[in-house]
Order: structure tokens, then C-alpha cells, then sequence
């Protein structure tokens, strides 16, 4: 039973603003990876790297610790980066920073305030902490990721690229989720929460695929090998995929088959979408639109940037819409689970 002084509507709205926010920070992060800004704050200093460097002598010092850097020394100073170009990729990551410091404060100070006004619904406490939780989570495996390119690699792995890019994405369905459950409790108070069904479960896992299979593409800068669609370097199954170390190192570490295996697991992941946008189609109109349009929209993009040659803009773009189609995901997801319950 929902108790007197809880406020559904309003803690709704908010997990639909932070949803925004973590949206804008996956967008920036694709830019940072594709600037290749990711390693230019050498440093994880949660308070005083608040700020960028204020004076030229601090800017010095935050350049002389990026020069120290493999990057630094095996590609951006032999093609002669001066100041000036540390600066713009020192930018986009600063601003990646930033955006998770709000996202942080944008939670965690009205959450506070809910949970001090008493008006957090009855069962979704726990939810909201475990939110907290993982946001927490998300900042520290992005350092972690960073920490993988400083030492003794010119970039980050693609393991932990892969990782924090998923968890941000599972964050903002998450927040999506728990967004339509409260808004559900703010029109009626007897429905319960919506569940996870077994065609949603198998829809997530096979839209999980693709999206890992993405982030490895960028990762391992996978986007560059082929401009041609579909066909690869003229080929349906390009050349040049390295098998001597065992499939499993290739499923996992070439970076034509990976583009490969991206390009056409797509189109599994476009039918599981279909079936769930099917089912939910008399339900909720507006969520089956949802998934297809940002499908549609995102299958275009994905094949404007492979034939651009990975034109940055198209490029930032795919992984905004990628975005979008995983909070359509999670809204069919859950219409599906309320159908259930």
C-alpha cells in the first residue's frame, strides 16, 4: 500500500531526468572514444579534478603527465601534438567526467531529499539504492578502463571499454524501468510492479550481443577496416581473419570478424526486436513505434557510417541512437511485463 506522504509521480519525473542526463553522457563518451580523449586525464582526482587546469604552469603539468603515456610516445608525439591539441582532447574528457560527477549529484542529493520527505513509495527503496550503487559502480570501472591504456598499451582494452559502455546502457534502462513502474502507482495504487518475461529476457539478451559486439567494434577500432556495405573489402566474409590462436581469440579479439559478426548479428537482433514490438503492439502503440523507428533509424546509421569511412558526427549518432533503442527496449520490455502480471 502506498503510504500518504509518497509522491510517485515526482520521483518518477526525476529517474526520467537523470535518464537524460545518463543519455547525454553515453553520447559524450562517444565522442571521447572517438576523438580518442580517453586517455588524456591521466589522474582520477574526484574533488580537485572538478576543475580543469586554470594557469598555464597547471597546463604543463597535466600535459608533461600525458606525454609520459604509450599514446603519447607511440602515436601522438611522433605526429607532433603540440598544447594546443592536448587541450581539445583534454576538453572532451573533462567534460565525460563532469557529466558523471552530475550525474552522480543529480541522484544521489534527491534521492536524500525523497528519502527524507518520506515520499518514496512502499518496495522501491532498495531499488533506488541499488541504483545508487551502480552509478557508483560506473564511475570507478570507468577509471579502471582508463587505467588499462597508461601503462603498457597506446589504448584501453576493449574488455573494459566493453563493460563500462554496457552498464551505462543497463543503468538507463534500469532508470527507464523503475520510471514506468511509478508512473503505473501514481495513476492506480493496486498494480504491482511489471515483470521481466522470458520473450523479454531472450529480446535483452540477443539486443546484448549486438551492443557488446559494438562496443568491441569501437574498441578495437573495427570501424576502419571496411567502407563498403554489405559486402567487406568486396568479400561476404572478409579476408584477413586471424584463426592460428583458436576461434575463441578470434570471436573475441579480431577485429574483422568482430565488424563481420556486427554487421549481420543485426539483423537477428532486428527480428527479436520485431516479435517484442508485435507483442506489445495492442497494449502500447506508442512503445512497438518507439522500437521500430529507433531500429530503423540506427540500422541507417550504422551503414551511413561504415560507407563515410566512420564520419565522426554519423558515428556519435549511431551510439546516441543505440541509446535511444535500448529505452524503447526496456519500455516494450516492460508494457510486455505488465501484460504479464
Amino acid at each position: 500500500m502506498t503510504p500518504p506522504t509518497a509522491r510517485p509521480a515526482a520521483v518518477a519525473n526525476w529517474l526520467l531526468a537523470v535518464a537524460g542526463l545518463v543519455f547525454a553522457m553515453v553520447v559524450v563518451g562517444g565522442i571521447t572514444r572517438l576523438t580518442e580523449s580517453g586517455l588524456s586525464i591521466t589522474r582520477w582526482d574526484l574533488i580537485s579534478g572538478t576543475l580543469p587546469p586554470m594557469s598555464d604552469e597547471a597546463w604543463q603539468r597535466a600535459f608533461e603527465l600525458y606525454r609520459q603515456t604509450p599514446e603519447y610516445r607511440e602515436i601522438n608525439g611522433p605526429a607532433g601534438m603540440d598544447l594546443a591539441a592536448y587541450k581539445f582532447i583534454f576538453f572532451w574528457e573533462w567534460i565525460h567526467r563532469l557529466l558523471g560527477r552530475l550525474v552522480g549529484l543529480a541522484f544521489a542529493l534527491p534521492l536524500a531529499w525523497f528519502a527524507l520527505k518520506r515520499a518514496i513509495p512502499s518496495g522501491y527503496g532498495w531499488r533506488l539504492i541499488a541504483l545508487l550503487v551502480l552509478g557508483g559502480s560506473q564511475g570507478a570501472l570507468g577509471w579502471y578502463m582508463v587505467q588499462s591504456g597508461l601503462a603498457d598499451r597506446t589504448d584501453v582494452s576493449h574488455f573494459r571499454l566493453s563493460a563500462h559502455l554496457l552498464l551505462a546502457l543497463f543503468i538507463l534502462a534500469a532508470l527507464v524501468w523503475t520510471a514506468l513502474d511509478l508512473k503505473r502507482l501514481a495513476r492506480d495504487e493496486s498494480p504491482r510492479p511489471a515483470r521481466l518475461t522470458g520473450l523479454g529476457a531472450g529480446v535483452a539478451a540477443v539486443l546484448f550481443v549486438q551492443l557488446l559486439l559494438g562496443a568491441w567494434v569501437a574498441g578495437l577500432d573495427a570501424g576502419y577496416i571496411a567502407s563498403d556495405w554489405p559486402m567487406m573489402q568486396g568479400r561476404l566474409v572478409p579476408e584477413g581473419v586471424e584463426w592460428g590462436r583458436g576461434a575463441v581469440f578470434a570471436l573475441t579479439h579480431d577485429p574483422y570478424l568482430i565488424h563481420f559478426l556486427h554487421r549481420w548479428w543485426a539483423w537477428v537482433a532486428v527480428a527479436a526486436l520485431i516479435i517484442l514490438a508485435r507483442a506489445v503492439r495492442s497494449l502500447d502503440r506508442r512503445a512497438s513505434i518507439a522500437i521500430h523507428s529507433t531500429f530503423g533509424v540506427q540500422i541507417l546509421l550504422g551503414i551511413a557510417t561504415v560507407m563515410s569511412g566512420m564520419n565522426i558526427v554519423l558515428a556519435v549518432l549511431h551510439q546516441a541512437v543505440g541509446a535511444l533503442l535500448v529505452a524503447a527496449t526496456a519500455w516494450c520490455m516492460h508494457v510486455h511485463g505488465r501484460r504479464a502480471r
